[in-house]
């Protein structure tokens, strides 16, 4: 049979094949594709969501970490899911010869559930990373009651080597109790809360005090820069720096040209000698 006869018979074949319309309600097949392949495509969009907030030290001159968004909105049910796809989006950078720490979010209500940080546990086991790579960040410390029923749920995470770290801070005495029980290996300041006031001097000493790294959060002036060198914070996020990306995007950062943007607006002396 020739090449020409060959493609007449698939042609026709493909013709008298029954259509199959577009349907695009309820999950139903779309193009004649099947629910397994629109699941696959599905999941590769989830994926590529812009879901990971680049964290930079304050000079801007390394990618230190990430922040990964999601989890910081995740209901009850939502949780696990969005946990392994942390987990995940940090495997994959691993296995891309990018070694970039990711902090997953949860809440500290959370950690006085047995079941949950069994699951957890699992989850972090099962994902085999190397210990300084998985970090939990702990938000909604507003309540202190509960830090007693906490503590079992931090110390499982911290001898499977998990990093602790603190959201949201801003110094009140029930966050510090916090500090002083669980030593985290990192306290995260919302910027935004200093603009008027200024730094208060409680502020500057606690990284000090406590030998945390101090994590600079929503960066979107150049008056927050400002604020984060006279904290000492050794890292800083947000808008300013670098807004949220996708997880193939975080591979391809560039420490140079983002060090040169943040340069351009800390503050400096002309040649001169003036500001």
């Amino acid at each position: 049979m020739s090449p020409k006869s060959r493609l007449y018979t698939l042609v026709k074949a493909w013709k008298n094949k029954p259509f199959q319309e577009v349907r695009d309600a309820c999950g139903q097949p779309w193009l004649g594709l099947s629910n397994k392949v629109l699941e696959e495509h599905q999941s590769w969009f989830q994926r590529q969501a812009i879901s990971n907030e680049p964290i930079f030290n304050t000079q801007g001159t390394k990618l230190t970490s990430s922040l990964f968004r999601p989890l910081l909105t995740a209901t009850d049910t939502q949780l696990l899911r969005l946990f392994m796809e942390g987990l995940d989006t940090i495997t994959y950078w691993y296995r891309s010869g990018r070694f970039i720490p990711g902090i997953l979010p949860i809440s500290a209500q959370h950690l006085a559930s047995s079941d949950l940080i069994d699951a957890l546990s699992d989850l972090i086991l099962n994902s085999r990373l190397p210990v300084g790579l998985v970090s939990l960040g702990i938000r909604q410390l507003n309540d202190v009651e509960p830090m007693d029923s906490c503590m079992e749920g931090l110390l499982r995470m911290r001898r499977l080597g998990v990093a602790i770290h603190l959201l949201d801070f801003s110094g009140a005495n029930s966050q510090i109790s916090w500090m002083e029980a669980i030593q985290p290996e990192g306290i995260h300041l919302e910027m935004g809360q200093f603009r008027r006031d200024g730094l208060p001097t409680s502020i500057i000493s606690l990284g000090e005090k406590f030998q945390s790294q101090i994590y600079a959060s929503n960066i979107t002036l150049v008056k927050d820069l400002e604020n984060i060198i006279a904290l000492g914070a050794q890292h800083g996020y947000g808008g300013l720096m670098m807004p949220p990306v996708s997880r193939h995007q975080m591979l391809h950062i560039s420490d140079s040209r983002i060090a040169k943007a943040i340069f351009s607006l800390h503050p400096h002396k002309n040649q001169n000698g003036d500001k």
